[in-house]
């Protein structure tokens, strides 16, 4: 039986970093268009889902192509809320009027830079590992590593790791990953059997740094409009 790829875009109304930024004009366009333009040039999605508890959203967000069939319950849209109950309910839902997905790409809409590449080959190694998932990342500047930073305990500079991992070299600090936001890929069966996104075998998709942006302040913004501009630029 052929895959139902169901891609969520979620995007609530209540940002506080930047404020209105999923709907906030990115090199001309709302920055929800970007994640709805790579979703549908992938070739590898079914349903393209905005969830989002604004109308103001779901407005622009059906101008960008997107399917907003219900609103996100506004106890789904708090600051503190976790991605994976959102997610899960879309599928909920979906699945109530009778259309079940089999795997679910999870799009945020602060990751500008994600190319339609991006999302098919997160579905492709989704298939070919056989994983629980496949989450994107990127990996972190050595200086960062675990191994190499510090922490401070009751006013004393200690190792962020225990003595016995820490290193005091860069050089020979491991590396290390963080998750980007790019794209997010689980079955059905991972988040709604292990209600989890990720499952116990999590597979890593790795982007370079010039690949990825997340857009969290005002001065990641800036940065944005940089990149995109040289982007519409080439």
């Amino acid at each position: 039986m052929a895959d139902h790829v169901l891609a969520v875009v979620p995007a609530r109304g209540g940002s506080k970093g930047v404020p209105g930024k999923n709907i906030r004009a990115l090199g001309g366009r709302p920055l929800i268009a970007y994640a709805a333009e790579a979703a549908r040039a992938s070739g590898v999605v079914d349903r393209l889902i905005l969830s989002t508890d604004s109308d103001e959203i779901a407005r622009i967000g059906r101008e960008c192509g997107l399917e907003v069939p219900f609103r996100r319950p506004a106890e789904l849209a708090l600051d503190a809320t976790p991605m994976r109950p959102v997610i899960e309910h879309a599928v909920t839902w979906l699945e109530t009027e009778g259309w079940s997905p089999t795997v679910v790409l999870v799009l945020q809409p602060t990751s500008p830079l994600r190319r339609p590449q991006h999302v098919a080959k997160a579905v492709e190694l989704l298939h070919e590992t056989d994983a629980d998932s496949v989450v994107s990342v990127v990996e972190l500047p050595l200086h960062v590593s675990p191994d190499y930073v510090m922490r401070i305990e009751s006013g004393r500079l200690v190792p962020f790791l225990s003595k016995n991992t820490a290193v005091t070299r860069r050089q020979d600090a491991r590396p290390a990953y963080v998750r980007d936001g790019t794209v997010y890929a689980c079955w059905s069966r991972t988040l709604i059997g292990q209600r989890s996104l990720y499952g116990d075998n999590c597979h890593p998709f790795v982007l370079s740094p010039t690949e990825t942006l997340t857009i969290d302040s005002n001065d990641d913004w800036s940065e944005a409009e940089r990149r995109i501009g040289e982007v519409l630029q080439t």
